[in-house]
């Protein structure tokens, strides 16, 4: 089997040209003669980027959904050609019904009809990894039963040995190859998609994300039926609406898509700066609208394979970032990159500064309406992998998950101003970082910890005197230390109450 995939593999590349896209740029000539060969009677009409999306669907759906992770990483690629791989679809066949039932039968030890009371063996979806069928719970609640493709973990280990011998060839027989981190992709890639393997950490991401989002007003996130769980299956809430793709029966259910665009941007937000925990495959296909009953109008979450976290210092660096290119500070976008090690320490701010006006500058020429963030970011990326900058696979998919938002919000509403949106989220969320606000908070996360460990320090203290001899004037400096310590205590208790005072005032000044 491995030789006859090689094989195939080897013929499309020849096939599509894909040969020359790497050949015709190896720029030292150590392979021109390789190059020559093999354009030998062969012409392509078609772009290269066109090229490689064909080659890829050709390949089968793991190489499909290469191509799809691929497209998010514009920092890596020429425009033209992530903009054609952007264009992937991951249209797979269903398997059959049968070896859908035997794959239930494996995870519950009994047939699916002795599991659900009504069990569809038509699909109503399927993807590479896995396809969803419609079922009903004995107690009479209708769900979504997600069962991974029988078989399809040897499959995917196999091609992603392939990728990664390519990657390695490519970055040996290509110098421009070593640049662009063929084996670092392939590796990113291989993480993600052995993830979406396990069905059980799907079901934890839905759960997290519909936690998250409790009684929100504008997301709808379905429930975990966890008794019926496993790394193969996973079974959740039926959620009916409508496909966020489909505009105009929207617009027929009456449903406010100016509205639903703001909704989407303010989701996206709450999620990154509130949560730090992202759907990140918010692609049409996994958004629905709900159109009936008390969800009417909101939208709703589907397939949680791939989730991105960000944790303080990421959050704090992409709002820093956000606000400060608005405000044309560049100079605070430059030494954000720095404090947060994502440039070296040594770089030059004055020099960072001016690649980043010179990239970010001329955007301004259009009104803010028509500024892409997700283009924004993907801007400053480029230009800090100049700086010798590392770009960390969290920002990547936030990136990824932005450009997909921004799509859908302008698709419902094309003059979204999104900057209108987001500033006003953005700025509250820095504001709640700085001042009382977040010293007060830092108290209260901290005072556990303080209550417990300080009626202990003078016992822990004279432990450590008995345990090991001490110089004389050590001895003192520590009895010294002790005597503070209890002044400390109280002082904390102090500062404690001034601070519910003072947060006690402010509140009141605002309500007043």
């Amino acid at each position: 089997m491995r030789l006859f995939r090689l094989v195939k593999i080897v013929s499309v590349s020849l096939k599509y040209g894909l040969d020359q896209m790497v050949l015709s740029n190896e720029p030292t000539g150590r392979l021109a003669w390789l190059a020559k060969l093999t354009r030998f009677r062969r012409s392509f009409n078609e772009p290269a980027g066109a090229r490689l999306r064909q080659a890829l669907e050709s390949l089968g759906p793991i190489f499909v959904k290469f191509g799809q992770m691929l497209s998010t990483r514009r920092d890596l690629l020429p425009p033209a050609i992530a903009e054609e791989l952007a264009r992937l679809q991951d249209r797979v066949p269903p398997f059959s019904s049968a070896e859908a039932l035997a794959q239930l039968h494996a995870a519950y030890g009994k047939p699916a009809d002795e599991v659900f009371a009504r069990f569809e063996r038509e699909p109503v979806a399927s993807a590479s990894i896995a396809q969803v069928h419609f079922a009903e719970l004995p107690d009479g609640t209708e769900v979504a039963v997600k069962i991974l493709r029988p078989g399809i973990a040897p499959v995917i280990a196999h091609d992603l040995a392939l990728l990664d011998a390519a990657a390695t060839v490519l970055e040996k027989v290509w110098p421009e190859g070593r640049r662009l981190k063929p084996r670092e992709v392939v590796a990113e890639f291989s993480k993600y998609l052995r993830d979406e393997l396990d069905l059980m950490r799907e079901a934890a991401n839905c759960s997290q994300l519909r936690r998250n989002f409790k009684d929100s007003e504008l997301l709808v996130v379905p429930e975990v039926h966890w008794d019926f769980c496993s790394t193969n299956v996973m079974v959740m809430e039926r959620m009916k609406g409508i496909p966020i793709s489909q505009l105009e029966a929207l617009k027929q259910n009456g449903i406010d898509l100016k509205h639903l665009s703001r909704a989407g941007v303010e989701i996206f937000f709450t999620q990154v700066f509130r949560d730090g925990f992202f759907h990140a495959d918010m692609h049409p296909g996994n958004i629905f609208v709900a159109t009936d009953g008390p969800a009417r109008g909101r939208y709703i979450a589907l397939d949680f394979g791939i989730i991105g976290t960000l944790n303080d210092s990421d959050k704090k660096y992409l709002a820093t970032n956000f606000l400060a290119f608005f405000q044309r500070d560049y100079r605070r976008v430059a030494l954000a990159h720095i404090e947060a090690g994502w440039v070296p320490s040594h770089t030059r701010v004055d020099e960072f500064e001016g690649a980043i006006r010179a990239v970010c500058e001329p955007i301004f020429d259009r009104p803010l309406k028509d500024i892409s963030f997700g283009k924004t970011l993907l801007r400053l990326f480029q230009t800090a992998r100049r700086f010798e900058m590392e770009v960390q696979p969290q920002l990547v998919l936030l990136q990824k998950t932005l450009l997909n938002v921004e799509g859908l919000g302008r698709q419902l509403d094309p003059d979204l101003d999104l900057w209108k949106t987001a500033k006003p989220f953005l700025e509250r969320w820095m504001n709640d970082q700085i001042g009382w606000r977040a010293l007060l908070r830092h108290v209260k996360d901290e005072a556990p910890s303080w209550a417990a460990t300080l009626p202990q320090l003078p016992r822990l203290v004279h432990q450590a005197l008995a345990a090991q001899p001490v110089a004389e004037d050590h001895r003192a400096e520590l009895a010294r230390l002790v005597t503070e310590s209890r002044r400390t205590r109280y002082w904390l208790i102090g500062c404690t109450v001034l601070l519910a005072a003072l947060a006690t005032t402010e509140a009141w000044h605002l309500l007043h």
